[in-house]
């Protein structure tokens, strides 16, 4: 497991659970939204994004969050490791409320552009929250043909349906990391 990418849909948790892994494995984390947003909401021209996603993967080891299908084949070919966050509708739709107010009150800068969420955003076709609703099911129904595409038959898919899955595989992993590092 040294080439990971998370994916699932807005608000399951893909960048957190990034962050986590990367820190345990110690490897880069790159999150795809970073290498594709601009300022002012503005989306990296494909060209731009895919140049700027295949540097970030000359690193030998890393996770990758993200859904991009601009990129889905450069970053699955390479990658060894499919982590599927697959949780119910109700959830994702709770974590992206609650953290797209929380991003509204904190003004948080997103990915060093200048972007932050508003409320004009928020309550329009282009929010977050309305993107989560549209591809959830989606989703949840494009994976399982895409992973049984011969070309990602090298991948391990673990497939997670719900946060406690993931977080016990997640302190499994983390356990095994220190007694490795003791064992050293």
């Amino acid at each position: 497991m040294q080439r990971i990418v998370i994916i699932g849909t807005s608000g399951s948790g893909k960048s957190t659970l990034g962050q986590q892994l990367a820190y345990c494995l110690d490897y880069p984390h790159i999150e795809l939204d970073s290498l594709y947003w601009q300022p002012n909401w503005q989306g990296a021209e494909k060209s731009v994004f895919q140049q700027r996603v295949t540097q970030a993967l000359q690193a030998p080891k890393w996770v990758v969050d993200g859904n991009y299908s601009k990129v889905r084949d450069v970053i699955w070919k390479m990658a060894d490791t499919l982590i599927w966050l697959d949780y119910p509708f109700w959830l994702t739709f709770w974590r992206v409320l609650r953290r797209t107010f929380k991003r509204l009150t904190t003004q948080e800068e997103l990915w060093g552009t200048g972007n932050r969420e508003n409320w004009r955003t928020t309550l329009s076709k282009d929010s977050i929250i309305w993107w989560m609703i549209t591809t959830h099911r989606k989703r949840k129904a494009e994976y399982p043909p895409l992973l049984a595409q011969p070309e990602y038959a090298h991948l391990d898919v673990l497939h997670f349906t719900s946060p406690r899955q993931t977080e016990n595989w997640l302190k499994g992993l983390q356990l095994k990391s220190s007694s490795q590092e003791q064992g050293s």
